[in-house]
Formats: C-alpha cells, sequence, structure tokens
C-alpha cells in the first residue's frame, strides 16, 4: 500500500482511526475524574435523601463528597498511627528538652507576675502586711524571685517524667486534620503529587495502547456491542494498572537490565522530606503541643504537676513567716494564699508559655525526626502511608473509570 492509499484509507475511515485518540482521553479523562472525586469536594455536595420524610431511609445520598474528606476522621487516624508508632517516640522526643533553659527562658516574665500574685494576695488575706516596711517586703519578694527559676524547672522535669499523661500526640493530630479537611488532602496530595501525575498521564497512554488493539479487532469484528465493552475494560485497566505501578514491585526487580520497582518506594527520600515538613509546620507546631497541653483531655493532670510545685514553693517562699501568718489570721488564710497562688499560677503558665516556643522547637528538632526516620522505613511499611488512600475506596474508583469508560465507547459507537 502506498503513502497516496494509506492517506486516502486515513480519509475515509477517519472514525475508525479515531478510536486509539478517543480511547487515550477517555483514559485520561476517567483518572483525572477519579483523582478528583477522591479529594473533593470537601463537604457533601447534592441531596441528602435522609432529610426527606418518608423516604430517607430507602434512598442513598444524592450527590458526592471527596472519599477523603467524608472519611476525615479514620483517614487521620491511619495517617496518624505511622506518626505514633513508627516516626514519634513523645517520650524521646521531650527528652532532649532541658528544664534549666526554660526556667531561664520563662523567670523573667513570671518573676513580675509572681510579685503581683503576693502583694494582691497576701494583703487580702493578712492584714499585717500593710504594716511591714518595704525593706520586709522586698525580702519576701527576693526569696519568691530565687524560687520562681527552681519552681519552672521542677515543673518542666515533671512533665517531661509524665510527658506520656500530659500530652496525647494522637489526640491533638487526629483534631486538627479532622477539623482542617483541606490540611488532611494537602498532605496526601503533597506527598503523592508526582504518582498522581503518573496516573492523569498513564491513563492517556494506556488508553491508546488498549484503543489501538480495540481498533484492530473493531475492524476484524465490528459488532455494536464491542466499543462501549472495550471503553469499560480500558476504564478500568488504565486505573489499576497505574495504581499497581506505584506500589510494586516493593523490592527492585531487574528485566532485561531495567530495574523496575514502585513509582512511590523510588522516592522515599524526597516524600520524606516534604511529609516532614508539612507535619511540622502545620500539625506538630508548638501552639498545636502547648494547647493539647493545656486545654485537653488530659488538663487536669497537668495543673496536678503545677499546684503540686507551686504550692510547694510558697512554702519555700514564706519560710517562717507561715507559722506567722497561722499565728495571726489562722491556717485558713494561709490555705487560702496558697490556694489563689496556686490558681493565678496556673491560669498564667499558657499565656506566658510562648516565649519558650523558638527554643522548645530547636530542641524538639519535629522535622528532622521524621525525615530521618520515614526515609528509613523498610518498603513495605514505607507504602502502608499512601496506600490508605487508594485502599479505603479502591474499588469504587476503579469501578467508576471502568463505568465513565463504557459510556465514551457508547459515544464511539455514535460516531464509528
Amino acid at each position: 500500500m502506498t503513502i497516496g492509499e494509506i492517506f486516502n484509507y486515513a480519509i475515509e475511515n477517519w472514525e475508525v482511526l479515531s478510536i486509539p485518540i478517543i480511547s487515550a482521553i477517555v483514559g485520561w479523562g476517567t483518572n483525572v475524574l477519579a483523582l478528583k472525586m477522591t479529594f473533593y469536594p470537601l463537604e457533601f455536595k447534592g441531596i441528602d435523601i435522609k432529610g426527606i420524610q418518608g423516604v430517607g431511609w430507602l434512598l442513598p445520598p444524592m450527590g458526592w463528597q471527596g472519599i477523603i474528606p467524608s472519611k476525615a476522621a479514620s483517614m487521620a487516624a491511619k495517617s496518624v498511627d505511622m506518626i505514633t508508632s513508627q516516626l514519634i517516640d513523645v517520650e524521646e522526643q521531650f527528652a532532649r528538652i532541658n528544664p534549666k533553659v526554660i526556667a531561664k527562658e520563662m523567670a523573667p516574665h513570671l518573676v513580675p507576675l509572681t510579685r503581683r500574685i503576693i502583694s494582691e494576695t497576701v494583703a487580702q488575706e493578712v492584714p499585717l502586711w500593710k504594716l511591714l516596711s518595704e525593706k520586709r517586703k522586698e525580702l519576701v519578694y527576693e526569696r519568691a524571685a530565687v524560687e520562681i527559676p527552681e519552681v519552672i524547672e521542677e515543673i518542666m522535669q515533671s512533665v517531661k517524667v509524665n510527658i506520656a499523661e500530659v500530652f496525647d500526640l494522637k489526640a491533638m493530630a487526629i483534631k486538627k486534620l479532622t477539623e482542617d479537611k483541606a490540611l488532611l488532602n494537602s498532605i496526601f496530595l503533597k506527598v503523592g503529587e508526582q504518582e498522581f501525575k503518573f496516573i492523569e498521564q498513564s491513563g492517556a497512554y494506556f488508553g491508546f495502547l488498549f484503543g489501538f488493539i480495540q481498533m484492530v479487532i473493531w475492524l476484524i469484528y465490528p459488532a455494536w456491542w464491542q466499543l462501549p465493552v472495550g471503553g469499560l475494560i480500558v476504564g478500568y485497566l488504565t486505573n489499576d494498572l497505574a495504581l499497581r505501578m506505584i506500589f510494586q514491585p516493593q523490592t527492585p526487580i531487574n528485566i532485561f537490565g531495567f530495574k523496575l520497582q514502585g513509582l512511590f518506594i523510588k522516592r522515599q527520600k524526597e516524600v520524606a522530606k516534604a511529609y516532614a515538613k508539612i507535619i511540622a509546620d502545620n500539625i506538630m507546631t508548638m501552639p498545636n503541643i502547648s494547647e493539647q497541653i493545656f486545654k485537653g483531655q488530659s488538663v487536669d493532670k497537668m495543673i496536678k504537676i503545677i499546684e503540686k510545685h507551686v504550692s510547694q514553693s510558697v512554702d519555700n517562699t514564706a519560710g517562717f513567716s507561715s507559722s506567722l501568718i497561722k499565728f495571726t489570721t489562722g491556717s485558713q488564710a494561709y490555705e487560702n494564699i496558697k490556694l489563689v497562688t496556686t490558681q493565678r499560677f496556673v491560669e498564667a503558665t499558657p499565656q506566658y508559655i510562648h516565649v519558650i516556643f523558638d527554643y522548645a522547637k530547636q530542641a524538639l528538632d519535629i522535622e528532622h525526626t521524621l525525615r530521618e526516620k520515614m526515609g528509613g522505613l523498610p518498603a513495605p511499611e514505607f507504602v502502608g502511608f499512601l496506600r490508605p488512600v487508594f485502599q479505603e475506596d479502591e474499588m469504587k474508583l476503579i469501578i467508576i473509570g471502568a463505568i465513565l469508560g463504557m459510556l465514551a465507547g457508547f459515544l464511539q459507537l455514535l460516531i464509528v
């Protein structure tokens, strides 16, 4: 067949020759749509049939919410499990913090507060305080100033020893990710950025290849059902093959001199770097850690630690004066002083804790720890991070791709 004959044949049979091209478009389009449906929309869009009286129990919701956002709690739990079980040991991380440094950072802010608390509280409970000379009062203030760094250091040391009781890393991370679905999405989208691009592009490549085979079959046996069935197969296989190539094989395999390995696994160091930065900048931040300690479910335990050491510090500061206070105004007055002082410190600590954030961030070094440990995970454990994104509803996505491919097949049938 001459070039001219081939050209004339192509013009006369352009509908048939378009099959591979349309198949490539279908493969690309179904993969892109499947990925979009994995992450978006963040909230349910459509009609919630459950709200319609009489039929709510019978029909499913008519609409869609991204698979990841719709299962934010379970997806957050899965992603956090890797952090808590394989990457971060809370006790080990907090052991890096030096209580003396914390005391040095916070003392200048708490000493003036202590002076105000003593002046206001003792003046209210002990009438004789007003009769003391300024020199005698200054002696009390000086003893308190000496006590402050020590009590801060003791509190921090107790926090380090009991960190697992006062700080729940898993609860903090899950709370942040379920409240911020966009952040949950961004973690997977960022670390799997290259893999998601491959899924989109491979749809076109595989679609064209399968479409060419489909065209040959059509020329031999042009049954009306062939194009819809072929479209269904193309939609199914393009999604399935792309997912397989991302995660398999986990260990390198040499075939004719070419090393084959899952695309995601090849990028382990790069992924670990991106993941560590996202977690360190958005989840395991010092403001978030502080909020979890002072406002989380274990806040009572943190308060007890502060109360214990502040109460002892009041005794040390008062010294002989404690007996004098009890003798002149009664034991209850002294207990009130301790109670009010402790309460004021409990309230003030979260307000001043921000002064240690820079040091604590440097000492904990969350980003470096995550990057090193994640980069060194064995392949099966590393794959376990991104794989849940697809496993959650993998078959649903593949079936959606197959259905869309079949619909495109009917469209091709109309053209051909």
